[in-house]
């Protein structure tokens, strides 16, 4: 696999999101430099304090210079604060503004995205790789700034006080610069690795706990075992990857510095007892000092360098979902008024893959305060029409028409504020029922919901229930049954006050009771507005004022049941005759 040692593109873009902080940004920069100037002094007062008063005895410059090399401590201690609080500060901050927009351009793409894109890889997107980009300035472009300018000022000073010295240093720096640069390189390849790894456990795990049931029902515990064994060990091989890059890079370095150190006392003895003027005891030293402060930098600056690419990899990621042009159009310019109800197909063709046609020319008029059942086979595209008519998936050609005017010239806030919709899988949040039912819209209070409850009979079960409208119903609604969420995915479209109501029943399943309550709810929601019903049972059926019948993704029959039932050997009737006449019977 090769990599870039450092994406300038992609840093370009993380940079964009320093701007609405540019003074912090700046103050940063402020402090990286007076850190760096701070603690190059330091190595030059000890000399200063050596050279001029410890070897001359002279006790009240000393005391002077230990003054002047406590402020110099005090002053870098407190640049060092203000450099390490601020730039975590920017961080964060860019980390939330970057977050926030990945989570709502999340919220405009098209359903076609969410069937192929795994969650736990989103999650591992919107969680852990944004905190990552956050350690690109806590712990990776603004430290390894301030290394650099801390190396810079250390040289500076080195070669003002013997450029003899400093010399050796210099060419000591590029072999340990060459070995970085060969390390970052291969950091580089094993942390897109680890970062490939760890979204593979998320959307892995992700998975398994969503489907424990399945999991468990059909003994499954030492085979997702194992698969789980073999993704987590592929994970520590990549880490391993990287710690055996650490454990080879760090001893050379340290060896190089040793080396380094040791020249230069050699060299610099030499100088001072053959004579040499220019080289002093408190050169010495100074230049054990200094070396440390140089080379420590620069074999930290790979560490960080690390940093910075395991950010750079991330916010690549991140970068990805960002520019995927996979969101819904909404081009339209009307405002959805309070819709009459009228529907209308007009020669509709759409596949879910361009190729392969789910819905295959279809034509079909709901007039408004109409009541149509949808019934067929499995797969013969009745749901498909719910996410159509809602613009959850483009159409590839014709028409989908409300109250004669294209949808998609209707933005899409308002349009899909005019349909109420009750899935089949109800889906409910980790929160209470009333908020379950409002969704936290502020204009729909307590009041307006227990009157709907009432309306639609559901409120003495709602008050049944341990603290009322008030019951956290927990992650997906695990503490009511199927048909108990049904009914509150009928209550929350019915406190909308939808103009056109969509319904996928889900009544097979449930017990006699449920079964009743949803009945009534069905039929008082239904009242008085334009409904499309997905019909599982035939009491909805017979009561519908229209029946379309499908068959692959065609409409073969339309009209009353009775209408229906009267063609001998027609879809209607083989489907009546094989299923909802068993149901009649019982």
């Amino acid at each position: 696999m090769s990599a870039k040692a450092f994406d300038t593109d992609v840093f370009k873009r993380i940079m964009v999101y320093t701007k609405p902080y540019q003074r912090r940004f700046n103050a940063v920069i402020f402090w990286a430099v007076s850190l760096s100037v701070f603690s190059a002094l330091r190595p030059y007062l000890l000399k200063q304090t050596i050279d001029g008063y410890i070897g001359k005895y002279d006790p009240h410059g000393l005391l002077m210079y230990v003054v002047f090399m406590g402020i110099a401590l005090l002053l870098e201690v407190l640049s060092q604060f203000y450099f390490v609080y601020w730039a975590n500060w920017l961080g964060q901050d860019i980390v939330r503004d970057l977050r926030n927009k990945l989570f709502g351009h999340m919220f405009n793409f098209r359903m076609k995205y969410f069937d192929t894109a795994p969650v736990g890889q989103l999650v591992t997107r919107t969680v852990s790789d944004i905190e990552a980009i956050a350690r690109i300035f806590s712990q990776g472009l603004f430290m390894i700034m301030s290394d650099v300018l801390k190396m810079i000022a250390v040289l500076i000073f080195m070669f003002y006080m013997n450029w003899n010295l400093s010399w050796i240093v210099l060419v000591a720096m590029p072999i340990l610069v060459y070995v970085t640069r060969i390390f970052q390189k291969k950091m580089q390849v094993a942390f897109e690795q680890v970062r490939t790894e760890i979204t593979n456990l998320n959307t892995f795990v992700q998975e398994r706990v969503t489907g424990m049931k399945i999991v468990q029902l059909f003994h499954r515990e030492d085979i997702e075992y194992e698969k789980f064994s073999k993704i987590n060990d592929r994970h520590k091989k990549a880490w391993i990857r990287t710690v055996w890059y650490n454990s080879i890079f760090f001893p050379i370095a340290d060896m190089i510095s040793a080396l380094t150190l040791g020249c230069v006392v050699w060299y610099g003895s030499n100088l001072i007892l053959g004579g040499d003027q220019q080289t002093t005891f408190g050169d010495l030293f100074t230049y054990t000092m200094s070396i440390s402060m140089l080379f420590n930098p620069l074999r930290q600056i790979a560490d960080k360098f690390n940093e910075m690419q395991m950010g750079m990899i991330a916010a690549n990621r991140v970068f990805d979902i960002l520019d995927s042009d996979e969101q819904v159009q909404d081009n339209g310019t009307k405002d959805a008024p309070d819709f009459k109800g009228s529907i209308e197909f007009r020669d509709v063709h759409f596949g879910y893959i361009e190729t392969e046609e789910v819905i295959k020319g279809i034509n079909l008029k709901v007039d408004p305060g109409q009541t149509i059942a949808i019934v067929g086979a499995t797969g013969a595209g009745k749901s498909t029409i719910i996410n159509l008519l809602n613009r959850f998936y483009e159409i590839n050609s014709g028409a989908i028409c409300v109250d004669g005017t294209n949808i998609n010239e209707y933005n899409l806030e308002s349009l899909r504020r005019q349909i109420g919709v009750v899935l089949q899988d109800v889906f409910l949040f980790a929160d209470t029922i009333l908020n379950n039912i409002t969704l936290h819209n502020s204009s729909i209070s307590r009041d307006d919901v227990i009157r709907a409850a009432k309306r639609i009979g559901i409120h003495e079960f709602i008050m049944s229930l341990p603290e009322g409208y008030d019951y956290n119903v927990k992650e997906r609604g695990v503490m009511l049954s199927s048909g108990q969420r049904q009914l509150i995915a009928f209550l929350r479209a019915y406190v909308s006050n939808p103009a056109i109501l969509i319904l996928d029943e889900a009544t097979s399943s449930i017990d006699t009771y449920s079964e009743e309550l949803i009945q009534r709810a069905t039929e008082t929601i239904t009242e008085n507005r334009t409904s499309i019903v997905i019909a599982h049972r035939l009491a909805t059926i017979v009561k519908a004022d229209k029946i379309v019948v499908m068959d692959k993704g065609l409409i073969v029959e339309q009209g009353t049941h009775q209408q229906l039932l009267n063609i001998e050997g027609g879809h209607y009737r083989n489907l009546y005759d094989s299923q909802f006449l068993v149901e009649e019977k019982h």
